[in-house]
C-alpha cells in the first residue's frame, strides 16, 4: 500500500514537473513571436501618391510657419509673450509623433487646440484628403524608430477609443 502511495505521489509530481515545461516552452515561444511581431518594421499606412501630393500642399502652406523641410520654429518649446508656442518641427524630432492620426488630422483642419498656439484651422481651405497626404509628406520624413513608435501609440489610442 505505501509503495503504491509512493509511486502515485511520484507519478502526480512527473506530471506537474512535464506540465510546467509544456506551459514554460508555449509561453517562451509566444513570448518570441510577440517580440519579433513588435520588433517587425510597420508598414507605412500611406501611399507614394499622398506624399508627392503631400509635399506640394505642404509647401504652399505650411512651410512658411513650419519649415520647408518641416524643421518648426527655432524657439518652439519656448511660449511667446501671448502665451502661445511656435510652430513645432514635423520632421520626427518635434512632438507630432506623440498624436494619434486622428488627433493630427484634427489639429491641421481645426488650428490649435485651446489656444497653445498660432495655428489656423485649415478645414475650409484644404480637403480632409489633402489634409491627410500633408500627413504622410510630413510622416515619410520621419527617422525610422520614430515612425515605428507613432505606429504603436497610435494602435493603442485606436484600441483604448473603440
Amino acid at each position: 500500500m505505501k509503495s503504491n502511495l509512493l509511486m502515485l505521489g511520484l507519478l502526480s509530481l512527473l506530471l506537474v514537473a512535464c506540465s510546467d515545461d509544456q506551459a514554460t516552452a508555449s509561453n517562451t515561444t509566444t513570448t518570441k513571436a510577440a517580440a519579433q511581431a513588435s520588433a517587425a518594421p510597420a508598414k507605412n499606412w500611406y501611399r507614394f501618391e499622398q506624399v508627392s501630393a503631400g509635399g506640394r500642399i505642404y509647401q504652399e502652406n505650411c512651410a512658411a510657419c513650419h519649415g520647408k523641410r518641416g524643421e518648426g520654429a527655432e524657439n518652439w518649446r519656448k511660449a511667446g509673450p501671448d502665451g502661445k508656442y511656435p510652430a513645432p518641427p514635423l520632421n520626427g524630432s518635434g512632438h507630432a509623433w506623440h498624436h494619434p492620426l486622428n488627433i493630427l488630422f484634427h489639429t491641421i483642419k481645426n488650428g490649435s487646440p485651446g489656444g497653445q498656439g498660432d495655428m489656423p484651422a485649415w478645414g475650409e481651405k484644404l480637403s480632409d484628403e489633402e489634409i491627410i497626404s500633408v500627413i504622410a509628406w510630413f510622416q515619410s520624413k520621419w527617422p525610422r524608430e520614430i515612425y515605428q513608435s507613432w505606429v504603436q501609440r497610435d494602435v493603442a489610442a485606436r484600441a483604448n477609443k473603440g
